[in-house]
């Protein structure tokens, strides 16, 4: 079964930003309309080769594994087209054939056929997934993603796209140091310290917390901030101050509650022979989960599409390594959208493998955040 179809909901509501970003990691869709049967059975077979061994593959070889008979010569002349296509390239004078990006991008479109994963992986994930803590269940599952893979597993830690406000106090801590106390619908409590120009007593401080709550209950932070700044301009000076001071409050969000990236199992690929013989590349790639910007901004893109996202090598325009492929899924709490997560991987990986692995962590994922 093609990617397609065990995925067929993917792409159905997509951005123009999104579809942009998928035309440009389409490579070879257009030309596998244009393979005969015998250059595309010939291409599949050098695609799973090099993914199962790391070594080219020969016409001599190549031939013996091909379910019609044809000769070595037959075999050479269909791979000096697809090599002239640029589906495949020869790394060294008279050697095998090995797949490029853009035979990647064909093989994971057209060719590939998943491969479900066995009941263990499933009961291992179900297990790692079980925690009443939301981050314990984020960590474990970059940590699931790393150990069933052997690469980088990454999970975007989710949005809070709706805080909704559910109770408002000030409180005096000495002349001009207030405590705000912010308890939103869904139980969080944020505390901010507050530094004003005047003394309020206890009863100012009562009066704008009962008024804040008597305004605002129940709308979300957002909708908080747009009713006091419409009403500030008619308010006392005074009670400005304080309605000033509980819009700040609102509209910074906690150091803990910016988004970033989980990572679990870097240093797996420290052991991919493609990435530990090329320093280079492993320090590019140690530099971006450092800064963790471009994986933020990518995560943060495939979230917009639906069901598993494939980037091989450059061409997602935000991870500059060739020599690297992403796949991702995003992830939802209560039929809402709010992550996603992924795996960091070398380009020869084991896409019919590491695909359920995601998709089926990210439902777990989905069901786990929505139960707690």
């Amino acid at each position: 079964m093609a990617l397609q179809a065990l995925y067929s909901a993917q792409g159905n509501q997509r951005t123009d930003e999104m579809r942009q970003m998928d035309l440009h990691a389409s490579g070879g869709r257009e030309g596998a309309s244009g393979l005969d049967e015998r250059s595309r059975e010939i291409f599949r077979r050098i695609v799973e080769s090099y993914l199962e061994t790391g070594e080219p593959l020969g016409s001599r070889n190549l031939s013996r594994l091909l379910p019609m008979s044809l000769s070595p010569a037959s075999v050479r002349n269909v791979m000096s087209d697809l090599e002239q296509l640029g589906f495949i390239t020869s790394p060294h004078t008279s050697a095998g054939r090995v797949p490029t990006k853009k035979g990647y991008r064909l093989f994971v479109d057209s060719l590939m056929t998943v491969q479900p994963l066995d009941q263990r992986a499933v009961t291992q994930l179900k297990t790692g997934l079980s925690s009443p803590n939301p981050q314990a269940l984020i960590n474990s599952a970059a940590d699931m993603l790393s150990q069933l893979t052997q690469f980088a597993g990454l999970v975007m830690t989710p949005k809070r796209t709706r805080n909704v406000l559910k109770h408002l106090e000030f409180l005096h801590l000495n002349d001009k140091k207030i405590l705000v106390i912010l308890v939103t619908e869904d139980g969080q409590v944020q505390n901010r310290m507050l530094f004003t120009d005047k003394a309020f007593t206890a009863s100012e401080l009562t009066a704008a917390s009962n008024y804040v709550n008597s305004q605002c209950q129940g709308l979300t932070l957002e909708e908080v901030q747009s009713k006091l700044k419409q009403e500030l301009q008619a308010m006392q000076v005074d009670i400005n101050r304080l309605m000033s001071a509980a819009l700040e409050a609102t509209s910074q969000p906690e150091p803990s509650e910016k988004e970033s990236v989980v990572i679990s199992g870097e240093r797996n690929l420290l052991q991919v022979d493609e990435l530990s013989t090329n320093v280079t590349s492993l320090r590019k790639l140690f530099e971006i989960f450092e800064r963790r910007t471009a994986l933020m901004q990518l995560l943060d893109h495939s979230q917009r599409a639906d069901g598993v996202q494939i980037f091989i090598g450059g061409e997602s325009g935000y991870l500059p390594l060739d020599e690297c492929s992403l796949v991702t899924s995003p992830y939802e709490v209560d039929g809402q959208v709010v992550g996603t997560l992924g795996v960091i991987g070398p380009t020869r990986m084991a896409y019919e493998r590491i695909i359920p692995i995601v998709d089926i962590t990210a439902k777990l994922l989905s069901n786990a955040l929505s139960n707690q």
